[in-house]
């Protein structure tokens, strides 16, 4: 008799996309083992009229999840990675992390070729304070016009509410097969994406026999740069309510790490980028953190 392995996830499009991404990888290394989705509703996909930062709840869109897997009422869990709290739910772990997909933001709209080209005044919409944040500082003649709900959802409301653009991870747009309405990837000079954008990590209970079976899907180099950002993360007190911007490149044995932190307002109290060998990911990123906790006692003295 097979094995049966409850994966759980949130019931969105992307959630489903990614969760079966790793049922099939599994199902590929474990023939004999069976695979079974429950979706599951969370605080994030119930509240659609309020901006995220607002709601001041961390984990808004894995809770629930989380809790369901810490009863056992599934084996392992789903999440994009930059859904997830610096610390997670106890005894649990991120057990593995998969292959990145490109962790830029993405430039979209049906009236513009670039963020360069949309006129003053034009009308983009994000739900996020970071990317308002570093919007607004890169162009103050922008009105930033708040947009919530599922990657196709907000796709659809860049018509309907006569948008001139909207602001998306390339990766979730990418995995929904919606590639073709992007006009532009913004570098990572210019938007500073969220920690863990792009990445897929899946969580179980530490120590359990699900945590060894995902072991294999661990990509070692998206690993290291997604605990880098989790990292600076932690140490900055980010979450969706602070428009933070964390990236850690790696290419062979160099890393780059790139931050931003900034106010609701557009203006950019800390903007860095270090380079350095991977052994000295963790001097990196402690540099990083002393430079914004200068910045920040610099914009309190003011």
């Amino acid at each position: 008799m097979k094995k049966k392995w409850i994966v759980g996830t949130r019931g969105s499009k992307l959630a489903l996309v990614q969760t079966w991404m790793v049922i099939d990888a599994l199902a590929g290394l474990y023939p004999d083992s069976d695979f079974a989705v429950k979706t599951i509703k969370t605080t994030g996909d119930s509240v659609w009229n309020t901006p995220l930062y607002l709601i001041g709840e961390k984990g808004l869109f894995i809770k629930e999840i989380e809790e369901a897997l810490a009863a056992g009422e599934v084996d392992l869990a789903v999440h994009s990675i930059k859904d997830l709290p610096t610390e997670l739910l106890g005894g649990l772990s991120l057990s593995a992390v998969l292959e990145r997909e490109d962790p830029r933001d993405a430039f979209i709209s049906v009236k513009h070729a670039s963020l360069a080209d949309a006129p003053v005044g034009a009308r983009v919409g994000t739900g996020s304070m970071r990317r308002k944040s570093q919007l607004l500082a890169l162009r103050p003649d922008l009105e930033i016009a708040p947009l919530r709900g599922n990657v196709d959802t907000r796709v659809k409301k860049l018509q309907e509410q006569d948008l001139d653009a909207i602001i998306l991870a390339y990766a979730g747009v990418k995995r929904m097969g919606l590639e073709s309405s992007v006009r532009e990837a913004l570098p990572l000079d210019v938007m500073i994406p969220a920690c863990g954008q792009g990445a897929v990590g899946i969580e179980t209970r530490s120590g359990s026999d699900a945590a060894l079976l995902v072991k294999p899907l661990n990509h070692e180099a998206t690993r290291f740069e997604v605990d880098i950002e989790r990292t600076f993360q932690a140490g900055a007190g980010g979450g969706c309510s602070v428009p933070l911007g964390i990236n850690a490149s790696l290419s062979g044995a160099r890393v780059t790490l790139r931050a931003a932190y900034g106010n609701e307002a557009g203006a950019i109290i800390f903007r860095d980028r270090l380079e350095g060998e991977r052994a000295e990911g963790a001097a990196l990123v402690e540099g990083l953190l002393d430079g914004l906790s200068r910045a920040r006692a610099a914009a309190l003295s003011r």
